[in-house]
């Protein structure tokens, strides 16, 4: 092993910077890097940012001090990469104001990294933040095997909701040919991978070429990796609310291998804070449209991304939030405190709530979604389920983890010798908080 060629990549954000750091880590190995998780270990340095928060860019500029700190007392050469949404948001401004930054690139141009870091190995500093509008080819792509692969399906964003910075940072929405996206899972599969996750900003606006010239939707898509053997489980994010349909609701009862597990961020339970939001429905729509679901799918469960604190959001509004998580009964709620993202239109919306008040509205919104969870991780209690084995306990090899088809995480014994993607049924034996135990039955 080349000790001069390790490298090392921090991935901020969603799936979709996941999947594009495996992109990246797929070209620098290709030439002969090897993934360090030091970044004192590393000669290229990448931080795969996002945008979607404040946070993460406040993230960025601590880690690339620690990295100058430890520069500057070792004297060491080392490349240093910015990509994904900040580097995208704020690529020439980026290369200014951190100088040991070697070069910059933005969302699309991860699918040029191949010649990107070759500019950069050979001395050159420079920011790509070109958009892609047309084609959406992703070469040279060696996966990894792992039980769980992801796999992107579009990328982009025509939405605009107003407090979002993606449809500037992503582009238009653009679809992979469905050829092209199951060639890669029947090579997934082929390496290993059982279970697939299909990612887009907004998956239900999909609309790929078929071999014949036709466009194919997303009901059509899921209905072809559907019958791709091998393949024993389909997952999907993020889906918008708006797009979510009746055909997509009884594509997902007719289909054996998608999961019965929906995402589908509401973001607010106010009529009156939605349309600030741009989101293009109202509540009504929104749990219309779960009513629909559960009536056709009985077993099906989902999870929503909430926005609190939204510019002048009124106790009352927030109580709605609430009274929305009560009513749906989600499995899982993700929610954040709103932060600014300049270039936004929410950007330039007055804003009277001062922080307290978001801190105490997330705190109390988290307390109803644990007393949710609680209650209904009790009510599965001798229930059984079919897992995925995701991992083995290296202290006991008896013990192992795996998610039902609801992506409920299960630690369960077993006296077999299984196998990492093998299917069990196991019996429920105990809830703890936001975990189940069980024991693998015949």
């Amino acid at each position: 092993m080349d000790l001069n060629k390790g490298y090392y990549i921090y991935t901020f954000g969603c799936a979709m910077n996941e999947y594009d750091s495996e992109r990246i880590s797929s070209s620098l190995e290709i030439r002969g890097y090897h993934q360090v998780l030091d970044t004192r270990e590393a000669t290229i340095i990448i931080l795969n940012t996002c945008s979607v928060r404040a946070k993460p860019e406040i993230k960025i500029a601590s880690y690339l001090g620690v990295i100058a700190k430890d520069l500057k007392r070792n004297d060491r050469d080392v490349i240093i990469g910015l990509t994904g949404c900040v580097a995208q948001d704020q690529g020439k401004k980026l290369l200014k104001e951190f100088p040991l930054v070697n070069f910059v690139i933005g969302t699309d141009a991860v699918a040029n990294f191949d010649e990107l870091i070759e500019r950069a190995l050979a001395g050159e500093r420079f920011v790509d933040t070109s958009l892609m509008t047309e084609t959406f080819v992703i070469e040279k792509f060696k996966r990894k095997s792992k039980i769980s692969a992801q796999v992107t399906i579009m990328k982009g964003c025509e939405n605009f909701c107003t407090y979002c910075i993606v449809p500037y940072v992503r582009g238009v929405e653009v679809s992979r040919d469905v050829k092209e996206i199951t060639d890669e899972i029947k090579a997934l599969i082929a390496g290993g991978s059982k279970e697939i996750m299909l990612l887009g900003q907004n998956v239900n606006s999909y609309r790929g070429k078929l071999e014949n010239g036709s466009i194919a939707g997303f009901s059509d898509l899921l209905g072809s990796v559907n019958e791709i053997a091998g393949v024993e489980r389909i997952r999907f994010i993020t889906s918008h609310p708006k797009d979510f349909d009746k055909e997509l609701v009884d594509t997902i009862a007719k289909l054996d291998k998608v999961c019965k597990y929906i995402h589908l961020p509401a973001q607010s339970g106010s009529n009156n804070v939605l349309d600030k939001m741009s989101r293009c429905y109202t509540v009504e729509d929104y749990k219309s449209k779960i009513d629909y679901a559960k009536s056709v799918i009985p077993n099906i469960s989902f999870s929503s991304d909430f926005i609190i604190g939204f510019p002048d959001e009124t106790e009352e509004e927030f109580q709605e939030s609430l009274d929305l998580i009560r009513y749906v009964d989600f499995d899982n709620v993700f929610a954040f405190k709103y932060s600014s993202r300049p270039g936004t239109k929410a950007a330039t919306y007055k804003d009277s709530l001062d922080n307290a008040t978001k801190s105490r509205r997330l705190a109390e919104l988290f307390a109803l979604k644990d007393e949710i969870v609680t209650v209904k991780l009790a009510k599965l209690i001798g229930k059984e389920f079919e897992i995925l084995v995701s991992g083995r306990s290296s202290k006991d090899s008896s013990q192992f983890h795996g998610l039902t088809e609801q992506s409920r995480g299960v630690a369960f014994s077993s006296s077999k010798d299984l196998k990492l993607g093998d299917m069990v049924n196991v019996r429920i034996l105990e809830a703890r908080p936001n975990s189940l135990l069980g024991e693998e039955i015949e």
